[in-house]
This record gives C-alpha cells, sequence and structure tokens, in this order.
C-alpha cells in the first residue's frame, strides 16, 4: 500500500486544508452571526464537511502510523496536525458539539472517536498530544450518545450519513482506545443487540438505492459479528440473509452501476463499492471456512476492483472522501 499510502496523505492534506467549497450544517440564527467555516470549527473547517475532515484527519494519522516512506511527506502531515489538533481549537470543536447535541449525529461522532482513537494508537509525543488535545471532544461525544442511546427506540437503516450500524460498529472498534468509559462502549453494544438481534430475511433486493454509500442489511451485519459470539453470529447471518447460505442470487454481492462519477449523490455509490469490500471482508473474516465465506470474499475483492480506481479523480466531489473507505476496505 505504499503507493497509495502517499497518494491518500497526498489527497488528505489538500483536502483538509481547503476551506471552500464547503457545505455546512450549520443552522444559523441571527442576523450578522459567523459563519466562516474555520470560524465554526478550527480543526476540522477542510474536506467539503465536517465529518469528512474528521475522517481524512484520521486517514493521515493512519498514514503517519503505517510509516509513509517520504521524510518531506510526514514532516509535513505532523506540522499540519500540529497546526490543527491543538487544544484550542479542540475545545472549540468539543463546545461546537455540545452546544448542538444533534450535529452529526451518530456518523461525524463515530469519526472523532476513530480519530482520537488513532491519535492514541500511534503514540510517542505527537500522538499523545493530538489524543490529549482530543480528550475534551471524546468526552462530549461520551456525553452526547449516553444521552441519545435510551432514547434512541428505533435505528435509522438507509445508506447514508446517519446509518446507526455503521456508526456504532466503528465507536465499538475504537471507542476502548480513544477513551470512552466502559458503561458507554456496554451501552453501545446492547443497543445494537437490541435493534438487530431479532432480524431476519433483510430485503436485500431493496439495494442500493441511488445516493447509498452504505449497505444498511451489510453495515448491520458487519455490526452484529461485534456483538455477538462465534457460536451466534453463523446463524444470525443465516436468518438475516438467507440467500447466502442457500447459494441463491443476492444482489449484495453485486458490483453498483455508477452512471455519473462526478455527480455528488449518485457519486456516493463508488463509496458504497468501497464501504461494501470493507463489510463484506468484516463479515467474512467472523465465519469458518466455507461456501459463505468464500462468497462474501470474492464479492469483496470484485467490489474494491471497481472502486479504488475513483479514489483519485481531480474532483472535489469524491476527492474529499473516498481515500478514507478506500484504506477501510484494503486492511479490513
Amino acid at each position: 500500500m505504499t503507493i497509495q499510502a502517499v497518494e491518500f496523505a497526498r489527497l488528505a492534506t489538500g483536502n483538509v486544508t481547503r476551506e471552500y467549497p464547503n457545505f455546512p450544517a450549520h443552522l444559523v440564527t441571527s442576523v450578522g452571526e459567523e459563519t466562516r467555516p474555520s470560524a465554526l470549527h478550527p480543526a476540522f473547517y477542510g474536506a467539503y464537511d465536517w465529518h469528512s475532515s474528521v475522517h481524512m484527519h484520521w486517514l493521515l494519522v493512519r498514514l503517519l502510523r503505517r510509516r509513509l516512506p517520504d521524510p518531506a511527506q510526514v514532516a509535513e502531515v505532523t506540522g499540519l496536525l500540529d497546526r490543527h489538533l491543538t487544544p484550542a481549537n479542540l475545545a472549540a470543536e468539543a463546545a461546537y458539539l455540545q452546544d448542538r447535541p444533534t450535529f452529526e449525529r451518530p456518523y461525524g461522532w463515530a469519526w472523532l472517536i476513530a480519530l482520537a482513537a488513532e491519535c492514541r494508537a500511534h503514540g510517542g509525543p505527537d500522538g499523545d498530544r493530538w489524543a490529549d488535545a482530543l480528550a475534551p471532544a471524546v468526552t462530549a461525544v461520551d456525553l452526547l450518545l449516553s444521552d441519545w442511546l435510551p432514547k434512541a427506540t428505533y435505528p435509522v437503516r438507509h445508506g447514508n450519513h446517519p446509518n446507526s450500524a455503521f456508526a456504532l460498529g466503528l465507536v465499538l472498534d475504537t471507542g476502548e482506545r480513544a477513551g470512552l468509559p466502559a458503561a458507554t462502549i456496554g451501552a453501545v453494544r446492547g443497543r445494537l443487540r437490541s435493534w438487530f438481534a431479532g432480524d431476519h430475511d433483510a430485503p436485500a433486493h431493496w439495494e442500493p438505492s441511488g445516493q447509498d454509500f452504505l449497505s444498511p442489511a451489510l453495515t448491520e451485519a458487519d455490526a452484529m459479528r461485534r456483538v455477538l459470539t462465534v457460536p451466534e453470529f453463523a446463524p444470525w447471518l443465516d436468518r438475516f440473509l438467507p440467500a447466502l447460505r442457500a447459494g441463491a442470487p443476492c444482489p449484495l454481492l453485486e458490483v453498483p452501476v455508477v452512471s455519473d462519477h462526478a455527480d455528488p449523490q449518485i457519486g456516493h455509490l463508488l463509496g458504497l463499492t468501497l464501504s461494501r469490500a470493507a463489510a463484506l471482508r468484516g463479515v467474512a473474516g467472523a465465519l469458518p471456512d466455507g461456501p459463505v465465506r468464500t462468497r462474501l470474499t470474492e464479492a469483496a475483492d470484485a467490489h474494491l476492483e471497481t472502486g479504488l480506481p475513483a479514489v483519485e479523480r481531480g474532483d472535489f466531489t469524491t476527492d474529499h472522501w473516498l481515500a478514507t473507505f478506500a484504506t477501510l476496505a484494503l486492511e479490513a
């Protein structure tokens, strides 16, 4: 992944420092209110929108931890992170989250937890400095999760940012290292079980929708392999997606057609090819050797082969986010 890492880092660096074009999810409440992205979000003002900026910062830390080969690029990325991930900048981000409890719920919350975990995993003076600066934002997300989970009676199942399964699965992967309390992580696991443990016969033939970048069914299965025991998971998957065990056709295994890569919403389907690849690999890895695991692995490879060439196109509609999902797929 060395060549890809160099290119992905270049993409991420360019995007997180580019303030415009920008799509802020900010409710303006008064005349004359400050709305510049860099004023609202001193750390995460770039990459078109807040969540993309957060996960492109995650990508930069991830690539540093994977040992970028060029010392000059390492110095550039480290300097950028030092400028963005400061205590003052992240205190402002934490305050923004606390003041707006539904902002970026739950997708952006999950990526912020993943970023903090990646900084802590990076370690050393740099990683620990960034993780310490992120601590107030992690605390803010912890409080927001603790307030939201008890009243989240129903999950959001569609294939866009509010999808519940994807975000909470990411929280489970990264929450402990980020510093989330055990009680919060336990509440996440409990909520996933309460939402999904009884599901069966997922309507896979409804997928994909026209602007999905996540698969509702596969993100759910990928979340459940994190919370079910090994003996529980395979029978649950048989009930949830019976076509897999039966060897019947399953649309989730077919690479989606992307008719216009430059269309911001149709282009989401490029992300779907990559997020499906990651989820298919994750689910396959939780199964014993056999025909189902083989089908999932082969489908993951086909999705990745289609999605990976689209990561760098010179168009901000895809360049500002796809490299993150390519990394998830490559490392799943």
